[in-house]
């Protein structure tokens, strides 16, 4: 347990194992969420997802809520099966939960956790696939430990919970402190926007989470290119003035390989990476057949410097220089942190931040899948 979370997990285990506590810490499953849970006290910058944590969660509040961790101990293996229909209903009811997908429950929690742990001969769910029931993998919820020298079998189910339950409190209290920070910076005077500035450039930084970096750059062009207009018309006595709109296509963890943003009336295609691979940089060219496509690219390094890496790697790839030429003409514009950071700083003067801002806290919202509690429910 090598993380700043690690120590609040083991003051949850010390609260229900006492002294046992250390051995538990070797379980697997708790060493699983050891590994899954470093994104705690990292803010809203860190990367957060909880599509694993949730299907463990719902799986392990199951077999807590039909008593088979205490009153019916014993008794699991008889057990038919939890729905995978009242499973995902519960998943979409937690924090953060409410457009997550199916996948975690199907495969990727168990693909994961093989991942970490290739020597065990066992996966934390069990599913019965045409039925389409679930179990939690009961002898994971089980530790083995010495007592007065003899030894006894404890249950992990209720620190399981109460370790999910406080991680994503503390990736919820980060996440509200984000978005109550961009909040306060949409209505921050133009004479003052250096607190802006100094925000929205440290979210700028190269090591943030992806969807924060979309998040910002999105809201940064859409507001920059919304202030430029173009005269265009099916003949010459239809011409009319219209502003450029930038439109976000998906979600950053869809992972659905789509385009990024895309721009009307002009068609441009924008395309957010964190790498400066030429096999993903091509591969994002052959997906829209060549068309110009314009590359916001996480880094520092100069639209020059990039290119120059993109043709060395193509011609490493290649070696023809027709084919790398043919690609590289295809790349319409790189635009770095640098340039995002200039547009940001020409905005806050034009007295542009609370479009900005309020473009982040829409657009922070739906990518992590969070809705602020309905005014009645805050009064009660």
């Amino acid at each position: 347990m090598t993380h700043s979370f690690s120590n609040v997990i083991l003051e949850i285990l010390r609260g229900h194992f006492g002294a046992h506590a250390d051995e538990v810490c070797e379980s697997p499953l708790v060493r699983y969420l050891d590994i899954k849970t470093r994104s705690a006290n990292r803010g809203s910058k860190s990367r957060g997802s909880f599509a694993n944590h949730y299907a463990l969660y719902v799986l392990v509040e199951d077999y807590i809520n039909k008593g088979y961790a205490d009153k019916r101990k014993g008794e699991y293996e008889k057990y038919e099966g939890a729905r995978f229909t009242d499973l995902f209903l519960r998943q979409t009811e937690l924090p953060f939960g409410r457009k997550l997908q199916n996948h975690a429950l199907n495969s990727r929690l168990n693909d994961e956790f093989r991942k970490y742990f290739q020597a065990l001969d066992t996966v934390p769910i069990l599913r019965d696939q045409k039925e389409q029931r679930y179990w939690i993998n009961e002898r994971l919820l089980k530790a083995n430990v010495m007592e007065g020298g003899v030894e006894i079998t404890l249950n992990l189910a209720g620190a399981i919970i109460e370790i999910i339950d406080t991680y994503v409190a503390a990736r919820k209290s980060a996440f509200e402190g984000f978005l109550e920070t961009c909040k306060q910076i949409s209505s921050i005077s133009v004479s003052a926007s250096s607190e802006a500035l100094a925000f929205v450039n440290l979210q700028l930084d190269p090591s943030v989470d992806a969807r924060v970096f979309k998040i910002i750059s999105f809201a940064i062009l859409k507001a920059h290119y919304g202030e430029q207009s173009i005269f265009w018309g099916w003949t010459r006595d239809d011409v009319q003035q219209d502003f450029l709109l930038l439109y976000k296509t998906g979600r950053t963890i869809a992972n659905d390989g789509g385009i990024d943003f895309v721009m009307k009336p002009l068609g441009r295609f924008f395309q957010v990476t964190e790498t400066i691979d030429v096999n993903k940089y091509f591969l994002d060219i052959d997906k829209i057949q060549r068309f110009p496509l314009t590359f916001v690219v996480k880094t520092d390094d100069s639209s020059e410097a990039v290119l120059g890496q993109l043709r060395n790697q193509a011609k490493r790839k290649y070696g023809v220089d027709a084919i790398v030429d043919r690609y590289l003409e295809s790349v319409e514009e790189i635009i770095n942190i640098p340039e995002l950071k200039r547009m940001f700083s020409v905005l806050a003067a034009a007295g542009r931040l609370p479009d900005v801002m309020s473009e982040v806290v829409a657009q922070s919202r739906v990518e992590f899948n969070y809705e602020e509690p309905d005014d009645d429910e805050e009064e009660e």
